[in-house]
């Protein structure tokens, strides 16, 4: 059996910083007039993630994860979006983080107490396999589009619900939620290989080993730079751990070069 060991806890941490910072750097990298105002209140609520999950206040955590959903399961154009991936995401990587800490406060789950590791990592899979279904989904709809596809595709339902009767602002919003899904064309790919690492992890401490490599494999793929996939496939290989080198940290790889 393969222990779990403090480097393996500090991967999936990252992992975890990742996909916040992912998600912060597409809600807040854009505050500005153009933002869908239907969302801004959803973005204002995910910033508490850090606070939250740097405390380990997991309540705190999924209450505010669930706020945020509930935002954008409220506004059509948004019920498949790439946002609820990334909410599915963190959901499955905060039950793993549970489910692999050395202790762990009682956590209650629709009226039930949770401790179990069994119970945690069962969590984890469900939701992180939403999360990749999700990226899978979406990026079935707009990876292979250029921006006039994606414009038609977003006026199909971006306006219903929109209660703005100024043309200029409503074209504003329009176009600023185009822009943000041409971002997540390039971000997506980052996105599904962290779901696919945290997947990989739940399924070693499963035991899964052969499931885990090859979930590590897929992640890869996708983001080649993956370190917490690179370093949790070499802890089943027994081979070295590799950090990033000065250079590495200090100009980190372009998006556009991958």
């Amino acid at each position: 059996m393969i222990k779990l060991n403090r480097r393996a806890l500090i991967l999936v941490m990252g992992a975890l910083a990742l996909i916040a910072f992912g998600i912060a750097s597409v809600y807040y990298g854009m505050e500005n007039k153009k933002v869908d105002p239907r969302v801004i209140e959803a973005r204002q609520i995910y910033d508490r993630f850090d606070m939250y999950a740097s405390n380990s206040d997991y309540k705190g955590v999924f209450a505010m994860l669930d706020s945020v959903e509930n935002i954008y399961k409220a506004i059509p154009h948004y019920q498949n979006s790439y946002e609820l991936g990334v909410l599915e995401n963190n959901r499955g990587a905060a039950y793993l983080t549970m489910a692999i800490q050395d202790s762990v406060q009682p956590f209650s789950f629709d009226g039930v107490n949770i401790l179990s590791k069994d119970s945690l990592l069962h969590l984890s899979e469900l939701h992180l396999q939403k999360a990749i279904d999700i990226y899978e989904n979406w990026n079935g709809i707009y990876a292979d589009k250029d921006q006039e596809a994606i414009n038609s595709i977003v006026k199909q339902d971006f306006f219903n619900g929109l209660n703005e009767k100024d043309a200029e602002k409503r074209n504003d919003y329009f176009l600023n939620r185009v822009e943000e899904i041409e971002m997540a064309k390039l971000e997506n790919k980052r996105r599904l290989s962290v779901a696919l690492t945290n997947l990989g992890i739940v399924q070693r401490h499963k035991e899964d080993y052969k499931k885990a490599i090859d979930l590590y494999g897929k992640a890869l793929e996708l983001w080649s730079e993956n370190l917490a996939a690179k370093n949790n496939l070499n802890i089943l290989l027994v081979k070295p751990i590799e950090k990033r080198n000065f250079i590495q940290k200090m100009f980190p790889q372009e998006k556009d070069e991958e």
